[in-house]
């Protein structure tokens, strides 16, 4: 079990270092415009959508430890459909849009692909799971120090979230800038709680 709370922290971890360093590294691609999901579109897009799916794997193999170590059921059950949410994104990517890949249309099209249309819904679900999570370990870990940092993390991500919906909308320029801000907040708060548990 300790070592599935590790491999969680591992996948929420090396989630962010590895969007973190392609998207610094990645020929036409601009961090603070373009949201994280557009990684998984180009030559390179592989290894965004491997990084959707080995993370939600692992976030998920965690949640099983996480019921035991814990002793909550509901944390385990949200962060699980967290790392499922997480899945489904890597599995159904995003639309070309917004300049990126480096040749598609500047703006949104007026129409979708069913496939894009599922990966946001993936994708709200993984933005609307995490703070849940953070809010069920605010009163079922036991420790104050971890309470106060859960419902902190939960307001934190919560106002994140609507902040990138609405830069998305807008199509405003710091829209990458505000989803990474806000995933960091969030990931790092999942990794530290698998650690906490495995400790």
């Amino acid at each position: 079990m300790t070592a599935l709370l590790w491999a969680g922290a591992a996948g929420a971890w090396g989630f962010v270092v590895t969007f973190l360093l392609d998207g610094w590294t990645r020929p036409g691609y601009r961090p603070v415009r373009h949201p994280v999901s557009a990684l998984a579109l180009g030559p390179r897009g592989w290894l965004q959508t491997a990084n959707f799916v080995l993370c939600g794997v692992l976030v998920t193999a965690g949640a099983v430890a996480v019921a035991d170590a814990l002793d909550s059921a509901a944390l385990a059950g949200a962060i699980a459909v967290f790392g499922a949410s997480l899945v489904a994104s890597g599995i159904f990517p995003m639309d070309a849009m917004r300049g990126y890949p480096p040749g598609a249309p500047d703006g949104t099209p007026e129409d979708t692909s069913a496939r894009h249309r599922l990966h946001d819904r993936a994708g709200a679900v993984v933005f609307g799971s995490l703070p849940v999570a953070a809010v069920i370990a605010a009163f079922a870990v036991p420790d104050a120090a971890w309470k106060w940092y859960s419902g902190v993390t939960a307001a934190l991500f919560a106002a994140g979230f609507a902040a990138f919906g609405q830069a998305w909308e807008n199509d405003s320029r710091y829209a990458g800038l505000v989803q990474r801000a806000t995933i960091i907040v969030g990931w790092l708060w999942l990794g530290l709680l698998f650690g906490h548990a495995a400790a």
